[in-house]
């Protein structure tokens, strides 16, 4: 086919079989939507794109029409033109027919990116840093754990049929070894993909992994592979009889799962601005970004913690931050300096889980960042390497009524991600937050049923 990028033409010549294209894009809770294609439509994909109904960006964690939002149900949910992102169309090694993938962008009338697309908000949070001459550069961490495909859940049973390890058991090799058919089959979907997975580890929880994306001088870039991780993951699970979870708490007695991003900054020249020689290797800019990011951090919770399970698991003594705290070598603060020389000065903002859109989360720590620089915002006292830090006073929104408030009120994010995104980002999550506390749990039977 003619007048095709190169990677769609390298992945037809690699695979001339393939018959459809999943066309996916994100939403705002960090799930992808879209259409499939037959492969006779690439063509016109890559020429004029397709229509998806605006309403794709904007659904709830069920795939429910936000009816708070004019965009969908109040306007007659009229189409937008979707087009390819360049580098990620790929084969998809799991799926039951020959298929190949690529994410889509939504695109306004006049080209312009649509302000529901979350890759459109973290556009717009780059911008300033970008007018100063700064890119930042990130790497991502995903955890996720690996359960049986039905409910009640329970760890998925180790393919060689041993018992499953009891404790927590983080970084041991026993579970990478018991899983290991699907973890090389995961390496193998990364590598057709031009994923960049650099290590996989076994965490806090049973059948709970990690897996770590390398550092990438593009953030957008990053995200976009961090979404297509999480389908891989997912897919070769689902092959593998399993369903993987990235909830941010699957288990009430586990520990939760993260997304942690290690961020730096670089000037046009190419020096990381973060570091500086002598001392304590990191520079008065990095300071100021720290600053940022503990000032913005309330207002982000929302972002960082996007759903009512995302809030079970920000508990004590869990290595979980529960207050925007900061220091070197500490996995007991929000915002922890990894051991580094100066030329590789960033921080780690550990407060996201895994449930969470990495475009928005993203775009929150970029806004932190250039309002710290921008404004020569102070951190706070810092916790030293070794520090006990005792009672932890909770100074983040542990709620997720109290973080929509905090998003609500906040004056600094709207500047970044937009005043249109925001107030979409607002009124949807306050929807599925009304929505959940709606139903009747269970729960709400146990207690109470008999007892009142």
């Amino acid at each position: 086919m003619e007048n095709l990028p190169e990677d769609v033409l390298a992945c037809l010549s690699a695979h001339p079989d393939i018959e459809v294209i999943d066309c996916m894009m994100p939403d705002m809770v960090g799930m992808v939507r879209g259409k499939q294609l037959p492969i006779d439509a690439l063509k016109k994909l890559y020429t004029t794109g397709i229509p998806l109904p605006t309403s794709s960006a904007l659904m709830d964690s069920k795939g429910q029409l936000v009816d708070t939002v004019v965009e969908g149900p109040q306007d007659g949910d009229p189409d937008r033109i979707c087009k390819p992102v360049p580098g990620t169309f790929s084969f998809v090694p799991w799926a039951p027919r020959p298929t190949a993938q690529v994410l889509l962008s939504q695109h306004e009338k006049d080209g312009s990116l649509f302000a529901a697309d979350p890759r459109a908000a973290l556009v717009n949070a780059l911008e300033p840093l970008a007018n100063m001459g700064l890119t930042p550069v990130v790497a991502l961490e995903l955890e996720f754990y690996l359960t049986e495909p039905n409910l009640p859940l329970r760890p998925a049973k180790t393919p060689n049929g041993w018992t499953p390890l009891t404790g927590a058991q983080a970084t041991g090799f026993e579970d990478l070894y018991d899983f290991d058919d699907f973890l090389r089959e995961l390496y193998a979907v990364c590598a057709e993909q031009n994923l960049p997975a650099e290590g996989v580890l076994s965490e806090y929880g049973p059948g709970q992994f990690e897996v770590n994306l390398t550092h990438v001088a593009n953030i957008v870039k990053a995200c976009d592979q961090a979404m297509l991780l999480k389908r891989a993951i997912k897919g070769v699970a689902r092959k593998h009889g399993m369903v993987a979870t990235f909830m941010a708490k699957p288990y009430a007695d586990c520990a939760g799962s993260g997304m942690h991003a290690h961020i730096s900054l670089l000037d046009r020249d190419g020096n990381n601005v973060f570091g500086r020689k002598g001392g304590n290797n990191w520079s008065d800019v990095f300071e100021h970004a720290v600053g940022g990011l503990q000032a913005t951090m309330a207002e982000s919770m929302a972002i960082f913690a996007p759903n009512a399970n995302s809030y079970r698991r920000f508990q004590k003594g869990s290595y979980v931050p529960l207050t925007p705290t900061w220091g070197p070598n500490h996995r007991g603060v929000s915002l922890r300096i990894p051991l580094a020389d100066a030329a590789n000065m960033r921080v780690e903002h550990r407060v996201s889980g895994a449930d969470a859109n990495p475009y928005l989360v993203a775009a929150a720590i970029v806004a932190g960042i250039h309002h710290g620089i921008d404004a020569k915002v102070k951190p706070g006292p810092m916790v030293e390497e070794e520090t006990v830090l005792g009672e932890e006073k909770a100074t983040l929104p542990s709620r997720w009524p109290q973080a929509l408030d905090r998003f609500e009120a906040g004056q600094i994010l709207p500047r970044y991600l937009g005043a249109r995104y925001h107030d979409y980002f607002l009124k949807c999550r306050r929807f599925e937050e009304e929505s959940f506390h709606s139903e009747v749990s269970e729960r709400d039977l146990d207690w109470y049923w008999r007892a009142t």
